[in-house]
């Protein structure tokens, strides 16, 4: 059996739509939930943002899958107690559904509206492990206190969790992989050229991940036609065309949109997975599997998400 998640894209449709599409993906046979945590869109197209905290707690209540979601507790936007305790909460409400939480370094597009100035990848990354074991000391019921480079003071928990999420490293590169294989629990990518995953899978384990889950996230778009496909996958996903060293500096969804002006529809095959054809998303996910993904979340950038699960059901039963 291949484990096959749905995400639900926060940047793209409303809370309430997402509860919907949700319960949807549940009864397609969807195996469990991802979703995203960010305080703007990429584009002014995608239009949404919702605090993804409080949707989780909605969208558990109404169903009974896992859910993940990837965040930044590096003490911007989110300071790592707030993360833990956030966590703790959903792990004690919902035992055995909230299984991993992925952790990244982040982006100014989020974490620059507390005023702060946008450090270097060092300075993050520092930050990022700190956050980490901040969190990881906190779930075990320590007090926990911190000078650099995350400020604490006697914090503790009182509201712990059964069993703590696992803390995946997401990582685009294969220095960022080799570096999170010593620390994360596991590790989860997006789909790139098979070359580049496998590099990227092997840097994980070089650096330490040897036997650690490995998760995708796989941006495809469907349509009932390759025309559709292909348009649903420019209007929605064209500002995820920019390099990932350049996502990171870019504060806003004006910023992305204006850095993808001269992008066309014909460059989004090398971002997105597009075709009509539902045996061609089949044989991707089977290959996704075969190289090592244990869990693979499955991200129809398209508007059209009603289509896209209603058509995806019978690939997860043949796949089930």
């Amino acid at each position: 059996m291949v484990h096959v998640g749905y995400h639900a894209s926060q940047e793209q449709f409303t809370p309430r739509e997402l509860i919907d599409y949700v319960r949807l993906a549940e009864q397609a046979g969807f195996n469990s939930i991802m979703s995203s945590d960010h305080l703007a869109p990429w584009s002014e197209r995608q239009g949404q943002s919702a605090f993804v905290w409080t949707w989780l707690g909605a969208a558990m209540q109404l169903t009974k899958l896992p859910f993940g979601l990837i965040t930044v507790p590096s003490g911007w936007r989110y300071h790592p107690v707030i993360t833990a305790q956030a966590a703790a909460t959903l792990a004690q409400l919902f035992p055995n559904r909230f299984p991993w939480m992925a952790v990244g370094s982040g982006q100014a597009l989020n974490e620059h509206v507390v005023g702060d100035r946008w450090p270097s990848k060092a300075e993050r990354n520092a930050r990022l492990i700190a956050g980490v074991e901040i969190i990881r000391a906190l779930w075990s019921g320590e007090t926990v206190s911190s000078t650099e480079p995350v400020k604490v003071d006697e914090a503790k928990l009182y509201a712990l969790p059964d069993r703590p999420p696992l803390i995946i490293a997401g990582a685009l590169s294969t220095e960022t992989a080799e570096w999170a294989g010593g620390w994360a629990d596991g590790l989860i990518t997006i789909n790139q050229p098979r070359e580049k995953i496998v590099e990227i899978i092997d840097a994980f384990r070089r650096g330490g991940g040897e036997g650690k889950p490995l998760y995708l996230q796989a941006h495809i778009s469907y349509a009932p036609t390759e025309e559709n496909a292909l348009l649903n996958a420019f209007d929605q996903w064209r500002s995820n065309a920019v390099t990932a060293a350049m996502a990171e500096t870019m504060r806003s969804p004006k910023e992305f949109d204006e850095a993808c002006v001269n992008v066309r529809p014909e460059d989004m095959h090398r971002y997105v997975r597009i075709a009509s054809d539902i045996g061609q998303h089949r044989a991707w996910i089977e290959e996704d599997a075969a190289i090592g993904f244990e869990k693979i979340y499955v991200h129809n950038v398209g508007r059209n998400q009603r289509e896209f699960i209603k058509a995806f059901a019978q690939l997860l039963s043949a796949l089930s």
